[in-house]
């Protein structure tokens, strides 16, 4: 065989500005998805709060109903 003899290549290529690119891109989609993480948090205490709350009026209205005469 002639060709057991050849001589194979690595042809590495250096990019640095592909490789910066790639990088702000992934930190990019990190923050993302950490901003995304912050939203839901917020989301869910805003809602814990709203739904404590009419639960809190609605035990005080039934509580103030009580004294009512009627």
């Amino acid at each position: 065989m002639l060709n057991d003899n050849r001589q194979q290549y690595v042809i590495q290529s250096n990019d640095p500005k592909g490789d910066e690119g790639f990088g702000k891109f992934f930190g990019v989609v990190i923050l993302f998805v950490f901003f995304l993480g912050c939203v839901q948090v917020a989301l869910e205490t805003v809602t814990s709060w709203y739904r404590d709350t009419v639960v809190w009026l609605n035990d005080t209205a039934t509580y103030l109903a009580g004294f009512w005469p009627f």
